[in-house]
């Protein structure tokens, strides 16, 4: 399985701040949970590669049409 696989699995995503100061991005799928915590320099560098992922997104789907 790779990343461009599709999957039908829903999952819940929660992101939010912990009491010890870091990020937690919290994974729930078919009773499975999944608590990631990260650094929060390391949480801006998750977010910006979600940023271009989404860019390359949009620029795939607008070529598209």
């Amino acid at each position: 399985m790779g990343i461009d696989t599709e999957r039908d699995i829903e999952a819940n995503m929660q992101i939010g701040p912990t009491d010890q100061g870091m990020v937690r991005i919290y994974i729930e799928a078919n009773g499975l949970e999944i608590p990631m915590d990260f650094e929060p320099d390391e949480a801006e560098e998750i977010a910006e590669e979600i940023r271009a992922a989404a860019q390359t997104a949009l620029n795939i789907s607008k070529r598209r049409k």
